[in-house]
């Protein structure tokens, strides 16, 4: 008889590419797509934030003005916080290309990980080039760079469901 911790014993972590190739077929691929799509949606939000700052930088004489410095990162930090940090476990670009985040050890993100996920990626982005990237093509899980400091795996959604229910 086996249990769902045996594959957790064997090789450390419950995913398994090996066992489960279908978890992580065009992982890579999707999730360039996903991220596409929340910059769209990151940019329509931050529009329309940007309209609210302006009327209320009219009522306060100004001053709510200050808050276009950091408008657009604030808004992608909030946006990947809720939705990836939710009960989806993924934001909607990733939905939309049917992949789901979980935890090495099966755990969905929470909102505190999912801003760290965030800012992890984009700092090491922005410090180490677009080239951090080139690690997906060497990790097993096809993970990023921020993927493995955090423990996330990034999945397909429907071969996760089937297997993992």
């Amino acid at each position: 008889m086996t249990t769902q911790t045996e594959p957790m014993m064997q090789t450390g972590h419950r995913f398994d590419p090996l066992s489960e190739p279908d978890l992580f077929d065009n992982v890579r691929t999707k999730r360039i797509f996903a991220f596409f799509i929340d910059v769209i949606a990151v940019a329509i939000l931050t529009a329309c934030a940007a309209v609210v700052v302006f009327l209320l930088g009219i009522f306060t004489f100004g001053l709510a003005w200050i808050l276009y410095a950091f408008l657009g990162q604030a808004i992608a930090l909030i946006y990947t916080a809720v939705t990836l940090g939710g009960p989806a476990a993924s934001t909607p670009g990733m939905r939309a290309m049917g992949l789901e985040m979980r935890l090495w050890h099966g755990a969905r993100p929470y909102p505190l990980l999912a801003a760290m996920h965030v800012l992890l990626f984009w700092f090491s982005v922005s410090l180490l080039t677009p080239f951090v990237l080139l690690v997906s093509l060497f990790a097993d899980r096809k993970r990023l760079l921020h993927d493995l400091v955090l423990g996330t795996v990034v999945m397909n959604s429907e071969a996760l469901r089937q297997r993992h229910a």
